[in-house]
Parts: structure tokens; C-alpha cells; sequence
């Protein structure tokens, strides 16, 4: 073996490269040049074909909200009825949100089902790799699913120590460590904890540390999440169940995940799940038809907006029929490609009337859209084509007065920390600038 190896390092020392002529140069920088051009080619074809594009007309109604009518529609296009006597309440920020869950966990008698997106080891991770572990030596069945590209950050000896503590703890579509997940950019985006299937949380939220804390730094990110208590929660814990289940090949069943239904007074609420294997496009679907029920307002705050065609052209025609419409967006946020793909598409909406604002104090990650202040929804979903087509997502709708008045209370308190953008300010981009937010549009369809 040395020898065929010395005889090899001789031959590459004898070689002497050859220079290339003129044409030969110029030969190779077009057969690179049109390489480039079937990668963009190939590239365009892809995103093409992984886009939202099964709803293809807009969606016009004739009843709001409010109407018994939409919840009835709404309910079986999801696959979701609407279920009444839930308790809602509303959490902002690290502060709120993760001693509630923590506490929650604390309580388990049953089970704790737990999906995320993005778990990094932290301070924050360490407290709940202490709580998931703490019920799971106490005989609470703990299940956990995270997504492959969101763990990256996640240190093999923590997940180590859930394993020894007897929590299962699976990547989503790879039970095994050999199994390879055939599309990687199907990912699981879903953030859903399901307690003894009685109380469920959901939102933008991940397992990381710059969720902690009250979003007074750059670093830390704004957020709200959405407690849920009631008969909605087996919809929740139905959704993991799907993932688990495309994961494990196991079901989940019993009282101990799937509890009788206490009914008592409350909110309308239903949880849904979407994504490309099962039950696609329902995140669009609930988006677009909440934007065409709208009769007086919409308020959407999102990290991450950067509507397709067919949600500006029903945004318009929402606007055409005297909708006030504001939107929350980051001044700053994790991806500066992102953020330039999104302002592509706020020139219409501008000269239609709706009203930008850039939330400044902090990394802004919400995903909440209220409907003439009665119609909330909230969860993983982003307002973007990777929620609406590609990922696997979850959201909760509700429908009730008090839920709102928490939303809406929470809008106007960003809304008062946050830079409002005119037609005129928008239009006065630097010309580079808008050249960069046109390229970035092109690939919107993987946002």
C-alpha cells in the first residue's frame, strides 16, 4: 500500500500542468456559463413545483366572523370542527410562556407530547430536559419530536440525557439514526406541548435561549403564544399524533392522550394541522378564508410575511370593500434575504392603504392575524409559502370577544414600539436596494 502510494505522489510531481489556449479558456467558460443557466433552470423548476399553487382562485364570501356561517365552513374545509367551552389565554414572551409550560409538565400525571422545530442547548433547554425528565422517572410517557435541521444545535450528551431519563426522543420521519428523511426540505415546523391531552400550547416559540426573557434586547425574540384548555386540546394532541405516527409507525391511544371532553362555558376554538402529505394548503386555506370574511379590520402581526399573488390580490379586494388592514413586521429580523423577499411585495399593499409598521426593540418573531377583532389565529404558521405549502404546521382559530380584546391589546402595544413605513419613505429605497428585494422576491416560494 505505501508503495502504490509513493508510486502515486511521483506520477503527480512528473505531471507538469499544462496551459490552456485562448479558446480552450473561452470553450470552458461557456460550457460553465450554460451550467449555470440549467442549475437556475432546474432550480426555477423546483420551487415552481414546490409551491402553494392548489388554491388557484380568490375566495370571495358573503358573511364575517361572526356569522354562524364561517366557523361552519371553515370547521369541515380544515377538517377541524370548531369546538366550544375552551379556555384561552394568551402568553407573551419567554417570561410568560415558559414558566407556564414548565409548570405544566410539573403537573403531568399521564403523558407529555412535545414537537418543535428548533431545540438548542441552552439554559432554557436544561430546564426543560429537567422537567421532561422529571415526569418521565415518575412513569409520565414523555414523546418528543424535532425536527432534523432545527437540532443542529442540539448537543448529543443533553439528548442523552432525556434518553436516560425515559423520554423518547425522535427526529421527525427518522425513528433511527440510518434512515434518511427522502425530502429534506419538508420539514416539521410545528411547535405544539400537549399535557395529559388537556392543555396544549402553541405559537412561533422554540427551545432556545433567545425566546428568554421579555424581548427588551436585540437578541431576544418577541413572541406570544396561546394556551388552550378544553375539548380543542384532542385536536392539539391529534396533531402530534399524526407526526408520531408517520415517525414510529405506533399510535397514540388511551384515556392518558386522549381524555373525555369536560364541556363547560368558553371560547369557539379548533386546532388544524397542514403540510404536504396531509391535509395541504389548509394553513393557506384558513388565512385566505379569514381575509376574505373580513368586514371591518385585519391585524396581522408576522415575522415573516411575504404574501403570494393570490393573498395581495384578496388583501386589495379586502381594501376595495373598506377593510382597515395593519401589518406588523421586523425592522430587523434573522434573515436578511427574508426580509428583502418580503418588502418585494409590499408596493401594491402601500398604495392600496394598508399600514407597515417595523417593530423595533426586538428580533420579532410573532404569527398572529385577528379579524374584525373576534377572529384570532395563532401558531407555527408564518404568512409565507413555506408554511402555506411546504412545512408541516399547526395553528389554533378562535372565535371570542375576551381572546380577541388580549390580541388586540397586544397588537396595539407593538404596534405603539414600532416605526411606521409610508408609500412615500418605501418608494425612496435606494435603487440597489430595491434591485436586492427584487432578486430575493424571485425565490419567495422557499420562504
Amino acid at each position: 500500500m505505501r508503495s502504490l502510494i509513493q508510486r502515486f505522489r511521483t506520477w503527480r510531481r512528473q505531471r507538469a500542468p499544462r496551459e490552456r489556449t485562448p479558446e480552450e479558456r473561452h470553450e470552458r467558460r461557456v460550457l460553465w456559463a450554460w451550467a449555470g443557466v440549467a442549475f437556475v433552470a432546474l432550480l426555477a423548476f423546483y420551487f415552481w413545483l414546490t409551491s402553494a399553487r392548489i388554491l388557484a382562485q380568490p375566495v370571495e364570501i358573503d358573511f364575517g366572523p361572526r356569522d354562524p356561517h364561517f366557523m361552519g365552513t371553515l370547521g369541515p374545509l380544515l377538517g377541524a370542527e370548531f369546538t366550544a367551552g375552551n379556555h384561552v389565554r394568551l402568553l407573551s414572551n419567554g417570561k410568560d410562556f415558559f414558566p407556564a409550560m414548565l409548570e405544566a409538565i410539573a403537573r403531568a400525571k399521564h403523558s407529555v407530547t412535545l414537537e418543535t422545530y428548533i431545540w438548542s442547548s441552552g439554559a432554557i433547554s436544561d430546564q426543560f430536559i429537567a422537567a421532561l425528565g422529571a415526569a418521565a422517572k415518575r412513569g409520565v410517557k414523555v414523546h418528543v419530536l424535532a425536527d432534523g435541521m432545527g437540532t443542529i444545535n442540539f448537543k448529543r450528551e443533553d439528548r442523552q440525557r432525556l434518553l436516560d431519563a425515559g423520554a423518547q426522543f425522535l427526529v421527525y420521519g427518522r425513528e433511527h439514526w440510518w434512515q434518511i428523511k427522502p425530502d429534506i426540505n419538508h420539514r416539521t415546523h410545528r411547535k405544539l406541548l400537549v399535557v395529559d391531552g388537556r392543555v396544549g400550547f402553541t405559537g412561533g416559540m422554540c427551545i432556545d435561549d433567545r425566546w428568554l426573557g421579555d424581548a427588551t434586547e436585540h437578541d431576544r425574540w418577541r413572541e406570544v403564544q396561546i394556551e388552550l384548555r378544553g375539548p380543542v386540546v384532542r385536536q392539539m394532541q391529534s396533531v402530534f399524533a399524526a407526526n408520531w405516527l408517520q415517525t414510529t409507525g405506533r399510535l397514540l391511544i388511551g384515556e392518558g392522550y386522549f381524555p373525555a371532553a369536560a364541556r363547560d362555558e368558553g371560547a369557539i376554538a379548533q386546532c388544524f394541522k397542514s403540510g404536504p402529505n396531509e391535509d395541504p394548503e389548509n394553513a393557506r386555506i384558513s388565512y385566505l378564508l379569514a381575509i376574505a370574511a373580513a368586514r371591518k379590520s385585519i391585524r396581522i402581526m408576522h415575522a415573516y410575511f411575504v404574501p403570494d399573488d393570490l393573498a395581495i390580490d384578496m388583501l386589495l379586494a379586502a381594501r376595495a370593500r373598506g377593510v382597515e388592514i395593519e401589518v406588523i413586521v421586523p425592522l430587523k429580523n434573522d434573515s436578511r434575504f427574508g426580509r428583502a423577499a418580503s418588502r418585494s411585495r409590499w408596493g401594491r399593499l402601500l398604495t392600496a392603504g394598508v399600514k407597515f409598521f417595523r417593530y423595533e426593540p426586538a428580533m420579532y418573531h410573532c404569527k398572529l392575524m385577528l379579524v374584525d377583532d373576534f377572529f384570532l389565529t395563532i401558531g407555527s404558521v408564518n404568512f409565507d409559502n413555506r408554511s402555506f405549502g411546504i412545512n408541516d404546521e399547526v395553528n389554533a382559530n378562535v372565535l371570542d370577544d375576551a381572546a380577541a380584546r388580549d390580541a388586540l391589546r397586544l397588537f396595539k402595544e407593538d404596534r405603539a414600539k414600532s416605526v411606521p413605513l409610508s408609500r412615500e419613505e418605501f418608494e425612496r429605497r435606494p435603487w440597489w436596494q430595491k434591485i436586492i428585494d427584487h432578486f430575493c422576491g424571485l425565490f419567495r416560494s422557499q420562504l
